[in-house]
């Protein structure tokens, strides 16, 4: 073919043009993919794919790239990724390289210096791309690098280039946590097996200065060792605190004071503090630039079912307040919805060293339920050093956050969408923060402690103070009843007062800047509960925000569950019922049975026994059904190793075992161990927590559970001592009212913040500079898991196997097996998930012979929950009852006789309805004939979807709890799920997607989404 036409510079001639028609036909007919080829124009600089009109249109206008040559489009297909020319058989590490330089750079603006030759190594054959041009110059130099890297062979001859092989050796070490060190010796010793002229780095370092090209970076901002000031904008060069006069370099204090300024002149001077800031803005948009996430970020509003349901933070009232308030904000669904998280934490894994670092944790709610809340999600924006909290003055160190969310509010920012391939001005907002008390205080400026110690009655707090105990309670929760309920006009079982008054209104945004001028920001000398107006309030919408500040559920349910368990087993420094407890009782002049009586000699008093406590052999009841249970692996910690039976307490508890304890446990290990009023009243108060961790809820069930905690909290006035009441428990009374206003806990609790904070602490490799430590390795974690998104064929973040997968394989089933057969775990000592492995490999096993016992009842579990028998099950109760008409049996004994004769009853239907010719499924058949007496048995066995609790009450009874799977969510109507794929169990048609991969997967788990019913067996 005649090139001879390229280089012409009359684009508009007639042999220009008829040569651009014949290049265009002969390249889409050897090398197009989906009607489309790489563009060879200026702009496209051989990147971008385009249709045929396009590329006509394009080389017209811009014409041919400097120097082009279209090798690569001459040839039958084009030069692809290296891995994707090998056997899919043969395919263990493959990558789309050029997918990730071109989403980690948003089409970089190729120039005619660039040589043809780098871009046409690297051009492998992309399809779909539309993205436009756009890269600052400062990113340039190490795009070029990149680019090179990826046309470069790791050898001569080599299938893999230098880029992907660095990318994935470094993937490895950040992934399994190989030291710095390891990971250089590893290289050396690679490049040593290698042949002769390859190209890879030698070093850990040098891999590191690749790899950063690919990542994002982050800036020190000097502060005031007394958190006065930040040293940036136009304070950068000041050496001085204004506030204080304190200087922002650590001085040696041996140093006399006239050689101070020589020795800083010698030596580069070290600053006493460094708040490491990383940038928001380029990181909100990459989420929208990589292929991988782009079109995820618009789920809450193309994909999300929208039924009335309350699912998702999108459900809730504050996101579609929001949405009301600003509806230019809400038009595009591309806007992005932020919550944003801060605790502190010990760097040092020590206790005996005080030091508290605080990160800010951004969490973009645009994305999926089974994506926002995860770890590769989260944004660090800030990391503030220790070694003391910042109190107060953590406004200081937000300063360039809440700049970053104002440009974010106010003009946006320029993005490339690359789902859509086109630019749009990103905005986004703040939604809420998520913390615990003492942090919320920080960042909202309300006491969490005090006389109006509630955020969110705010100045209507009910509070009492308790002279003895030397603390507030917080009760009056009869504010909270129907205005007809009979407790409001109680006055005996209360304080001695009617209470006629209507609850309080959740304190607003407004009405906090209203008490602006009784801020007093000297700390300690104000005594009202407002010590400062946040800096939040500086963004325009936050006083508008209806929760800006969300109570924590996990702090909440800890500490109620300390306060319960520790009343009720007298435990010494956490029990609330004590000599001070009661002489505060007598002093109000409630429950005289319970006030202080003279002892044996003088000076001493005995305390009556109250109905919440245990006696000696109640607690020996009680610690012995903890201390026997078993639950499954990676359900929680092993709790009965914390039980301590003979000294009657537990110890070395954490919150999520709170969490089981509070919503799984207690219930049952108090049913022998209480009276039934106290009881009763503690499992209302476990269900209610149960029922608030649920991950779909309607608003008319909301009413009613807010209703609900109403009536718990005042039954417990009636039962435990004023210092019971702590405000975290009186808190209970808001948790219902902000799940309505927010969406779902599991999006607004601590927990994944919690675990997030012990991935930060796991990066401190140096201890002198913990937080330096720390920002190198979560840009390198971040930059990783970027990258990982075009990793094919390895494990990465986002397809780690479970560590306890027990998903049957289907293979090993024969159809009858595959349709009724759901394991709910997993024998020890197999290499496999269960019945997938030759049985000759396993270990512990043992074969044995059921006695007749064993076999009937196993014989009967499988009949009575299999839905395929049910039609039988109710022929062989009419049948009993028509056979005793006169006298009629009582509907136990009709139970009784049902569950005694009916497996024989079964066999001899389905042998006669086979006789008469009907026709019988092969799983009636095989139901039928029951199962085989000879079994395996093995050594232990690690139960993933239930366990059973010894019913302290009822002797010789198990109570069977159903596991709830964290990752498992309601989406609404998505994929139905069949029936044979629950196992037999009748069950409402639901869907649910467990998050086991970044899209997910469907499953069936009857328990998360609609089964909170416990069961009893017999044993």
């Amino acid at each position: 073919m005649d090139k001879t036409w390229v280089n012409s510079k009359e684009t508009s001639s007639p042999d220009y043009i008829e040569g651009i028609l014949n290049f265009v036909n002969f390249t889409f007919e050897k090398s197009a993919k989906a009607g489309k080829i790489l563009c060879p124009c200026r702009k496209c600089a051989n990147l971008i794919w385009c249709s045929k009109e396009e590329v006509v249109d394009h080389l017209v206008e811009k014409g041919f790239l400097k120097n082009y040559n279209w090798t690569s489009h001459e040839k039958d297909s084009a030069v692809v990724n290296s891995s994707e020319n090998r056997n899919e058989e043969d395919i263990a590490f493959n990558h789309d390289m050029r997918g990730l330089l071109q989403d980690a750079f948003a089409g970089v603006n190729m120039e005619d210096s660039i040589p043809n030759e780098v871009v046409d190594s690297f051009n492998s054959g992309r399809e779909g791309s539309n993205q436009e041009p756009s890269m600052s110059e400062n990113d340039m130099g190490g795009f070029f690098n990149l680019l090179k890297d990826a046309g470069q062979k790791l050898y001569p001859n080599c299938e893999e280039n230098k880029l992907a092989a660095v990318v994935h050796l470094f993937h490895l070490k950040c992934l399994n946590g190989w030291s710095n060190k390891s990971f250089t010796q590893l290289l050396e010793y690679l490049s040593f097996l290698l042949p002769e002229g390859n190209v890879l780095p030698k070093s850990y370092s040098e891999t590191k200065k690749i790899i950063r090209s690919l990542g994002l970076s982050y800036e020190k901002i000097h502060a005031c060792p007394n958190d006065c000031m930040l040293f940036w904008k136009d304070k950068a060069n000041d050496d001085f605190c204004s506030e204080c006069g304190a200087s922002r370099w650590i001085v040696n204090t041996n140093i006399e004071e006239d050689s101070i300024d020589c020795t800083m002149k010698k030596k580069k001077p070290k600053a006493a503090k460094i708040l490491r800031w990383f940038p928001l803005i380029p990181r909100l948009q990459r989420l929208y630039m990589s292929s991988k996430t782009a079109s995820l970020m618009r789920w809450h509003d193309e994909e999300r079912t929208k039924d009335g349901l309350i699912r998702h933070p999108a459900d809730s009232l504050a996101w579609k307040h929001f949405d009301e308030k600003y509806p230019d904000f809400a038009a595009d669904p591309r806007n992005l919805r932020l919550g944003l998280a801060s605790d502190g934490f010990n760097p040092f894994k020590s206790m005996n060293v005080t030091y508290s670092t605080w990160p800010v944790i951004l969490i973009p709610y645009n994305l999926p339920p089974w994506l926002c809340m995860k770890q590769p999600n989260f944004i660090l924006s800030l990391l503030i050093p220790g070694p003391k909290s910042p109190g107060n003055k953590i406004d200081i160190y937000m300063q360039p956050l809440i700049e970053e969310l104002q440009q974010l509010w106010d003009t946006g920012i320029e993005t490339f969408d690359a789902s859509k391939g086109e630019r749009f001005q990103l905005r986004a907002a703040l939604l809420w923060t998520i913390n615990d008390s003492p942090a919320r205080a920080m960042l909202s400026g309300w006491s969490t402690r005090g006389e109006k110690a509630c955020p969110c009655c705010g100045y209507n707090t009910e509070s009492m103070w308790l002279y003895h105990s030397r603390k507030y309670c917080y009760m009056g929760h009869r504010r909270w009843l129907d205005r007809r309920h009979r407790y409001r006009h109680d006055k005996k079982s209360f304080d001695g007062n009617k209470e006629l008054r209507m609850p309080p209104g959740r304190i607003s945004g407004s009405e906090i800047l209203s008490h602006a001028d009784d801020v007093n920001i000297v700390e300690g000398e104000s005594s009202q509960p407002l010590k400062k107006i946040s800096i939040f309030f500086t963004l325009p919408y936050w006083q508008h925000n209806l929760l800006p500040h969300n109570v924590d559920m996990m702090h909440t349910e800890k500490n109620v569950f300390d306060n319960t368990y520790g009343t009720i087993t007298d435990q010494d420094g956490k029990t609330k019922d004590n000599y001070k407890a009661r002489c505060d009782l007598q002093d109000m002049g409630l429950r005289a049975d319970l006030h202080p009586k003279p002892g044996s000699s003088n000076n001493s008093k005995l305390l009556p026994k109250a109905c919440y406590q245990m006696t000696a052999k109640e607690k020996d009841a009680f610690f012995k059904v903890l201390k026997d249970i078993k639950l499954p692996d990676e359900y929680s910690c092993n709790i009965s190793r914390c039980v301590q039976v003979k000294q009657r307490k537990i110890i070395g508890l954490k919150s999520y075992d709170c969490h089981i304890l509070m919503e799984e446990l207690l219930p049952v290990a108090i049913r022998g161990s209480l009276p039934k009023r106290v009881a009763s009243i503690i499992i209302e108060l476990c269900h209610l927590f149960k029922c608030l961790c649920a991950k779909v809820f309607k608003e008319s069930d909301l009413d009613e559970l807010k209703s609900q905690s109403a009536i718990i909290l005042c039954e417990m006035e009636k039962i435990f001592p004023p210092s019971f009441f702590t405000v975290m428990v009186h808190l209970i009374m808001h948790l219902v009212e902000e799940v309505k206003l927010g969406g779902p806990v599991a999006y607004r609790w601590m927990y994944p913040i919690e675990r997030f904070l012990l991935t930060l602490k796991n990066y401190v490799s140096n201890k002198a500079h913990p937080e330096g430590s720390i920002a190198e390795a979560y840009l390198s974690n971040e930059c990783l898991t970027f990258c990982s998104r075009y990793l094919e064929g390895v494990e990465t973040r986002f397809n780690r196997p479970l560590r306890n997968d027990d998903e049957d394989d289907r293979e090993h089933f024969n159809e009858v097996e595959e349709n009724l057969i759901t394991p709910l775990g997993r024998p020890l000592g197999r290499a496999q998930i269960p019945m997938a492995v030759n049985l000759k490999k396993r270990k512990r096993v043992r074969r044995i012979k059921l006695d007749s016992q064993s076999l009937l009842q196993a014989h009967r579990y499988i009949l009575f929950n299999t839905h395929e028998v049910t039609p039988f099950i109710e022929q062989h109760k009419d049948f009993l009852k028509k056979q005793h008409r006169s006298p009629r049996l009582s509907q136990f004994e009709i139970e009784r006789r049902h569950s005694l004769t009916f497996h024989e009853w079964f066999r001899d239907r389905v042998t006669r309805m086979e006789q008469q010719g009907y026709v019988i499924s092969e799983k009636i058949k095989w139901l039928s004939k029951g199962p085989s007496d000879v079994a395996l048995t093995y050594s232990g066995y690690l139960a993933s979807k239930a366990f059973y609790i010894e019913d302290a009450r009822e002797k010789d009874w198990q109570v069977v709890k159903h596991v709830k799977v964290r990752g498992a969510f309601d989406l609404g109507e998505v994929i139905p799920i069949r029936e044979d794929e629950v196992g037999g169990i009748d069950m409402a048609s639901t869907w649910v997607r467990r998050d086991t991969e970044e899209e997910g997967i469907i499953v069936t788990l009857d328990m998360e989404v609609q089964n909170y019913d416990d069961e009893e067996i017999d044993d």
